[in-house]
């Protein structure tokens, strides 16, 4: 009986840092990269609800490697959709998220910057561009783009941004046709998380 509990045991694969965000991010559908009160990557790994930024905390190595791990998963992407904040989204939720950004909806277009309009334009149907300021933020918030953070030969981090369509296509990932039914969709997934509706884009205007 021992030999084979020994057996088994050694059968079994050890629990890596990043299986109960990984967990928790397929419960929901998303996660939040930090946040006081509403589950979080930080929250998890340190089991805190951190008022200040995770960088200085003990963990934060830990914390840095885990986010990386869970950037270069297959069926996770990273998005500003809850509170304008960095949220995590599972696989599942992929096709409403790019139909939403590909509606081009009033809360999208509405009172967009000229230099946040020019972005989108240089963006909208060509390679990846990359970019920084406050436009960037204007088009991540509204959901108008896909936003990547990508390493430079210099060891900078700059922001890489990718149209919906094209990322759809390279992640071969069919949207839906109706832009109503994927809001409801998130806004399930936001409800479970715990989220208020208000923290969606298209319900804080």
């Amino acid at each position: 009986m021992r030999a084979r509990t020994r057996s088994r045991a050694k059968g079994r694969m050890p629990m890596r840092p990043a299986d109960p965000v990984v967990e928790a991010l397929r419960a929901t559908g998303l996660l939040l990269k930090q946040d006081r009160t509403l589950p979080s990557v930080v929250g998890i790994l340190t089991g805190e609800s951190l008022r200040s930024s995770w960088w200085s905390h003990p963990k934060g190595r830990l914390i840095f490697a885990v986010l990386a791990e869970l950037d270069d998963r297959p069926d996770v992407l990273f998005t500003k959709l809850l509170g304008g904040k960095v949220t995590l989204v599972h696989r599942r939720l992929w096709a409403p998220l790019a139909t939403v950004g590909l509606a081009r909806e009033p809360w999208q277009l509405a009172r967009l910057s000229r230099a946040g309009r020019a972005l989108l334009t240089r963006v909208d149907g060509g390679p990846p561009v990359r970019a920084s300021g406050p436009a960037v933020r204007e088009l991540e918030t509204r959901l108008l783009v896909v936003a990547r953070q990508v390493h430079t030969e210099s060891g900078r981090h700059e922001t890489a941004l990718q149209g919906w369509r094209e990322w759809a296509a390279e992640a071969r990932i069919r949207r839906g046709r109706s832009p109503a039914a994927a809001k409801r969709a998130l806004e399930l997934a936001a409800s479970r998380l715990g989220a208020s509706p208000d923290a969606l884009p298209w319900k804080r205007d």
